[in-house]
């Protein structure tokens, strides 16, 4: 049985909710990734920050980057799955709500990141292809 915790990328990078969204794109930027979760205090996660976050919701809205927070352009609950889940449990979470990364928790601390080409890379052709299809479906295709 393959875990989530086989196929995540361990010790991932967060930004907190209290650093700016500058700091963020920059750290994005550093290390060559288009997504950061945020994290509060003790790397509980808050949510996912994307690039194209930062690009829709403060650049083309031509707000200030140093005066927006990473927490502030979290939304809802995120999605998340426990390191010792199966990967069918990790396939489920990433299709049905259409996201590329997911992040991984150990007793409500971040451990880790799964990524569409983590499962690309660990699983069968055919398994993958209907995952990352699912994840990339137009919502009206659903």
């Amino acid at each position: 049985m393959t875990t989530a915790r086989e196929l995540m990328t361990p010790d991932c990078e967060c930004v907190r909710a209290s650093d700016t969204v500058l700091d963020a794109a920059r750290k994005m930027a550093d290390l060559h990734i288009g997504a950061l979760p945020i994290c509060g205090e003790n790397l509980r996660l808050k949510g996912m920050l994307t690039d194209r976050d930062i690009v829709v919701k403060v650049v083309a809205q031509q707000k200030d980057p140093l005066g927006i927070k990473a927490g502030d352009l979290a939304e809802g609950t995120p999605v998340l799955v426990n390191a010792d889940d199966d990967v069918s449990t990790v396939l489920h979470l990433m299709a049905d709500h259409q996201i590329r990364r997911l992040p991984v928790i150990e007793n409500n601390e971040l451990v880790g990141i799964i990524a569409q080409a983590d499962i690309a890379r660990a699983l069968k052709h055919k398994v993958a292809g209907k995952t990352i299809e699912a994840i990339s479906q137009e919502e009206g295709d659903r």
